[in-house]
């Protein structure tokens, strides 16, 4: 009897013990999914079936893709020269004959001086031989670049060129043998994808910040240029200030976007940011590395993307009663559209066989392109679908490359510009023009003393009755003619 309980008790406890370890191993592995069998009911075959106790807690290792792409991120300054002007005391004979001591003359008093601006951004080498990708609005009007290396050493660097519509420059150090960080595919990011944000926010060098893809395809009319391409990919990686110009990676350490906007109230992060997609970066870094300007394609509409606004306002009026597409509202005549049959009141629904869903996905692809090139266009006209191609062109209207001398008008006169209406072009006696909004201290404009409110009608002799036609402009700028809002006609002689 005794031998029997000793028995009993030893096998309790052993079941005890047995259990307890069961228990720890479930808690343990709490995260892995639960293997569960059971029977099937045809035929009494055992099947296994995994079933989640909890949420996974588990994340996805970045630590390659930073540590890969950290090495071929690097510090922008850029440096400017400002005009400032002498504030001196006038001379006083008043005082000198009491003995005040009268303020120093220099030579040249009430000139102009010249002193440094320096401001921060970042850059990704994109080659062993030293080029580097940034944004725009860091190099932009810089007479000096100093680039830093994540491993400290200093260079100087040289601007090859830059794309205002896209907010992209391309710079060059003298060096070989660099880290570079690879293209990824930014058509091929998933919403929800985990992307890393590295760069210099407040001049903190090689800072990482993680998060996910929000969103695809973003406009936020935040590029001061009245050609911009906007196509953000929307993070909540945090970026600051200094981040711009810097990598938006992917997991597999690729470069996917370059950092470019915060949108915000207080100009710093407050969740989310915007970079520059990676097909729209490598297609103006290649122009830039091959011919020195982006060779842009054009398809010569305008247009407005079929929302519910636009079916509220007009969609009774043009027939048009579901969501998606662009509305063609004008065709420029000898433009690649007008040439392949494009009408107004055309809708667009595809492009190469991507189905336009968002107001940039015709912008953006689009900018894949160079003049020459085709694309296939998908119609809706009268109620019926009609396909055509379309042979790409230039801002000169010519289905050929632009040369490297070729002048990017707009950027040139540094200024922003709009459309005048038709009351004003009534009352000035003028059959059109670009009104300039606003000028910049380092284009044409600003250099020739022309004042805000101008409107430009003729440009080399050549007249400019609106902001589409000036963009076509590739000659040297040696005239501007205009009128101002009073009346009052100028012309400019451009000396150079």
């Amino acid at each position: 009897m005794r031998k029997n309980t000793l028995i009993l008790v030893a096998v309790c406890f052993a079941s005890a013990l047995l259990g307890a370890g069961v228990s720890y191993y479930a808690i343990s592995k709490s995260s892995q999914p639960l293997a569960v069998n059971y029977v099937s009911g045809d035929y009494g075959e055992v099947k296994t079936q995994f079933v989640s106790l909890e949420p996974s807690t588990t994340y996805p290792d970045l630590t390659y893709a930073a540590e890969k792409a950290v090495k071929a991120v690097v510090n922008i300054e850029a440096i400017a020269e400002v005009e400032v002007r002498q504030q001196e005391m006038p001379y006083n004979p008043f005082f000198e004959f009491f003995g005040f001591p009268q303020p120093q003359q220099r030579q040249g008093d009430g000139k102009p001086l010249k002193r440094e601006h320096r401001s921060g951004g970042s850059g990704v080498i994109i080659s062993h031989d030293g080029y580097i990708v940034t944004n725009n609005h860091v190099v932009d009007g810089a007479t000096k670049l100093k680039v830093k290396l994540n491993d400290g050493r200093v260079f100087d660097a040289k601007l090859v060129g830059k794309d205002p519509n896209t907010d992209i420059a391309l710079i060059r150090v003298d060096a070989d043998g660099l880290p570079t960080l690879q293209f990824g595919s930014s058509d091929a990011l998933r919403l929800g994808e985990w992307v890393l944000a590295i760069g210099s926010p407040f001049d903190l060098q090689s800072t990482i910040t993680a998060g996910i893809v929000s969103a695809k395809a973003r406009q936020l009319d935040v590029i001061p240029n009245e050609f911009r391409i906007e196509s953000f990919i929307q993070t909540d990686a945090a970026v600051n200030p200094g981040n711009s110009g810097g990598a938006l990676v992917n997991a597999k350490g690729e470069l996917v976007g370059i950092n470019t906007v915060i949108k915000s109230s207080t100009g710093s992060y407050i969740g989310y940011s915007f970079a520059v997609p990676e097909s729209i970066v490598r297609k103006v870094v290649n122009d830039l590395r091959e011919y020195g300007i982006v060779q842009r394609a054009l398809l010569g509409i305008s247009y407005r993307y079929i929302d519910q606004d636009f079916i509220d306002q007009m969609g009774k009026e043009a027939g048009i009663k579901e969501v998606g597409g662009v509305y063609v509202a004008g065709v420029m005549e000898g433009g690649s559209a007008s040439e392949a049959g494009i009408r107004k009141g055309d809708v667009i629904t595809q492009i190469d066989s991507v189905k336009i869903t968002a107001p940039t996905t015709l912008t953006e692809q689009i900018g894949k392109h160079s003049p020459n090139d085709k694309v296939s266009l998908v119609v809706k006209r009268d109620g019926k679908v009609k396909h055509f191609e379309v042979v790409l062109r230039n801002k000169a209207g010519k289905a050929e490359l632009l040369a490297k001398n070729s002048v990017d008008v707009v950027e040139v006169l540094g200024g922003r510009f709009a459309d005048i209406d038709n009351s004003t072009a009534k009352k000035l006696d003028i059959k059109g023009g670009v009104k300039v909004l606003s000028i910049k201290s380092s284009g044409l404009l600003a250099k020739a003393r022309v004042r805000e409110g101008f409107i430009i009608t003729h440009i080399n002799d050549k007249a400019v009755l609106s902001v589409a036609e000036l963009g076509r402009f590739t000659d040297k700028v040696q005239s501007i003619d205009g009128v101002y809002p009073n009346g009052k006609s100028a012309s400019y002689v451009i000396v150079q």
